[in-house]
């Protein structure tokens, strides 16, 4: 991700023609241009353009679930602050999506390295059906908003 000065774009590399990731990075740039004054003043969607690459590291294809990293990744580089593994999506009016498939989401986590990971607390419910093994590889942390996923991925108050 990376932050120039300009007027407020948003410019998306390695998503190719998928059209359900681009509209959920879509959904994450207006859900900031709606909200960034919650999360922090220093966050600008109209004198800053934004870019930002996607990689499938796993070679599984590109995800369509991307609305709240993309918010994370925005605020990550215009706050300078580095992030850990964030699982979860939001709707436009942010709504918190619960995690599809969390048992082979965290073990995909795990073969990537993360150590912690911000879960949303919609998925809660969902942990019983993980193995012991893979929970008790990282370092969980909840949130229900996102603000507050955004808050505990950067380490900020």
């Amino acid at each position: 991700t990376q932050m120039l000065p300009g007027n407020g774009k948003l410019e998306r590399t390695g998503l190719g023609t998928d059209r359900e990731a681009k509209e959920a990075t879509n959904t994450a740039f207006n859900y900031l241009k709606a909200n960034a004054n919650a999360i922090s003043g220093n966050i600008s969607t109209a004198n800053k353009d934004y870019i930002i690459n996607y990689q499938d590291l796993n070679g599984i294809g590109i995800t369509k679930h991307l609305a709240l990293p993309t918010v994370i990744a925005i605020c990550s580089v215009a706050l300078a602050r580095p992030v850990v593994a964030v699982l979860g999506d939001i709707s436009i009016s942010g709504t918190i999506l619960k995690v599809e498939d969390l048992a082979n989401v965290l073990q995909v986590c795990l073969d990537s390295g993360a150590k912690k990971v911000l879960l949303p607390i919609t998925s809660a419910a969902d942990i019983g059906s993980v193995p012991s093994e893979l929970v008790g590889a990282f370092s969980l942390i909840f949130y229900s908003t996102p603000q507050e996923a955004v808050f505990k991925a950067l380490g900020v108050d």
